[in-house]
């Protein structure tokens, strides 16, 4: 079985306004890609429709994730199945502690009938918050409930570290986040790179490739991939902006009389 997220002509609407418009984008495990483009060009649609959110219809093409079928899975089955989201704008979820929503996460991908090692699992997750520079006091709040911005995406990279996806899309987690937060995050995300897990970064600017640096990068433009390049490309579209990349597309339209 081919160890790839795959997503193949896939066209989405959202409230009737069609968004993504024939995308196609491979993912090997092992590998960081980064999508970058201007704003309204379908980047955090791409995001919800991998994740299952119901205001988002797929009117064609697919999803797989290692030969499986992505969204023919219901939104828990996807997460056990592997895929993570760390989102743009985390939630709130008040009344649950963050212990309890990590360990019921946890939980939920044993065998039934296994039980966690409630030792093992602090021990763990205690290890990964002092990574993440995370006061072990915050096991005990609600989830997201008061926190800065900062703490709320390293929240977010803490839950993927316990969780050990086998892909994990992060729609960009650098927005809001100052220099130190950026590079805390970041050393969360690397220090999870493997030949068993890919990563699709979704980003505006380049200041985060500073610190994860991708493999590849895709830029999107009204819903659909329009240029791929390695990490250099970033550094380009920083310096340059996006109007070449736009402009190059538009002209291989012409030429083939698109």
């Amino acid at each position: 079985m081919s160890q790839v997220l795959s997503i193949s002509n896939l066209k989405a609407n959202v409230a009737g306004q069609e968004i993504l418009k024939g995308l196609n984008l491979e993912v090997p495990q092992g590998e960081v890609h980064a999508i970058m483009g201007p704003n309204g060009s379908g980047k955090s649609t791409l995001a919800k429709v991998m994740a299952g959110h119901e205001d988002y219809e797929v009117t064609a093409g697919g999803i797989t994730m290692n030969g499986e079928d992505l969204l023919a899975m219901e939104i828990d089955e996807r997460s056990r199945a592997g895929f993570f989201l760390a989102f743009q704008y985390p939630l709130e979820i008040p009344g649950v502690s963050i212990a309890n929503f990590i360990r019921a996460a946890r939980q939920a991908r044993l065998q039934k009938g296994d039980e966690l090692d409630a030792v093992a699992f602090y021990k763990e997750m205690y290890g990964k918050m002092d990574e993440l520079k995370i006061d072990r006091s915050f096991t005990g709040r609600a989830v997201n409930e008061g926190f800065s911005g900062g703490e709320k995406k390293r929240l977010e990279i803490l839950q993927m570290m316990m969780l050990e996806p086998k892909y994990a899309v992060l729609d960009e987690t650098d927005s809001g986040l100052d220099i130190d937060a950026l590079k805390i995050v970041a050393d969360g995300v690397n220090a999870m790179r493997s030949p068993e897990r890919g990563f699709l970064v979704i980003t505006h600017y380049q200041r985060l490739l500073d610190y994860i640096v991708p493999d590849v990068v895709h830029v999107l433009y009204k819903g659909e991939i329009i240029k791929t390049g390695g990490k250099e490309l970033a550094l380009e579209l920083e310096d340059k902006g996006y109007d070449w990349v736009i402009q190059e597309f538009a002209d291989q339209e012409v030429a083939v009389g698109v």
